[in-house]
């Protein structure tokens, strides 16, 4: 029984596929008058985050709630944290309430792997510095499965700040998982060393034709500390995916927040081939499958979607 999602490669393929497909049991209960399933009724999961987030908290709450789970929300801010405490300290705090499930974000690479030495409970990465963010690779898998009905052999490029991206070194691990080829591309600052032993590596849009997938993302100006571009504005005439460089029969991701103008033009956020609102939308039946998975285990019966409890 899996205890822990740190990263994905925590996972195989049969396992993302099966947390997907439960995923997929779920649509139904969020589409329901009362949404929600009895399935984790008595369990407790605590959201620690020391990092702003609108999407990603805001669905991991609705998934536990959904499945009627306790919740417990911590924000650093405001908290001793801001007195001194430490991260050790804080766990071995939040423990006494005996959470079943410890879901954490943090500016620190490493940082959900220590927590997971530090308690008892389940911990899901949401997030930890620039390292990874499991749970927006599976979401992510999940959006391209729903539209293109199978990621095997789609070739996909990832473009901008591949440096900073937690999200970007996920989504190389689950597409490539999945079957799909992947490339990354931006400015050479912008690209790690040895990147070339994950995936291709390109510094220009000249190829971005071939690709079924254009997965842009945003400059994470709060994780530099160098300047990484000239300007915005030729960060933008270089790889800004526009109408001229995303065709028709192209499907556009972004994990939000989107910065409007610098890595996508306005005309392609709201154009038929993005699905940024279907990413969002998948986020929150994702996360209930992966918390059934952890507090559950993978030999649990399919939970009841028939018996829905009063909110």
């Amino acid at each position: 029984m899996m205890r822990h999602l740190l990263s994905i490669n925590d996972l195989d393929r049969a396992g993302i596929e099966r947390i997907l497909d439960r995923a997929k049991t779920f649509t139904e209960v969020s589409e329901r008058e009362i949404k929600k399933v009895p399935a984790l009724r008595g369990r407790r999961v605590l959201n620690l985050f020391y990092e702003s987030s609108t999407r990603t908290r805001s669905s991991f709450e609705l998934a536990a709630k959904s499945l009627s789970a306790d919740v417990i929300n911590f924000a650093a801010s405001g908290s001793a944290v801001d007195k001194g405490e430490s991260l050790k300290d804080t766990v071995q705090t939040l423990s006494a309430y005996r959470p079943d499930l410890i879901v954490i974000r943090t500016p620190h690479v490493g940082a959900a792997e220590l927590v997971a030495n530090w308690t008892t409970a389940g911990v899901v990465n949401a997030g930890d510095g620039k390292h990874e963010h499991p749970t927006q690779a599976l979401l992510d898998v999940y959006t391209l499965r729903e539209r293109l009905g199978t990621l095997e052999g789609k070739n996909i490029w990832i473009v901008g700040d591949i440096t900073h991206s937690r999200v970007a070194r996920s989504c190389i691990l689950a597409f490539q998982m999945m079957g799909a080829k992947v490339t990354v591309a931006g400015p050479p600052t912008l690209i790690p060393r040895g990147m070339e032993a994950m995936c291709e590596v390109e510094y220009s849009l000249d190829r971005l034709p071939e690709a079924d997938v254009v997965y842009a993302l945003r400059m994470q100006n709060e994780r530099m500390t160098d300047s990484f571009v000239p300007s915005l504005r030729e960060y933008a005439t270089q790889y800004q995916i526009d109408g001229r460089r995303l065709s028709a029969r192209q499907v556009l991701m972004h994990p939000g927040p989107v910065n409007r103008g610098v890595e996508l033009s306005a005309e392609v956020i709201d154009s038929p081939q993005a699905v940024i609102g279907q990413q969002v939308e998948a986020g929150v039946v994702v996360r209930m499958a992966v918390l059934y998975e952890l507090l559950t285990g993978r030999n649990a019966p399919k939970p009841s979607l028939s018996t829905a409890v009063p909110a």
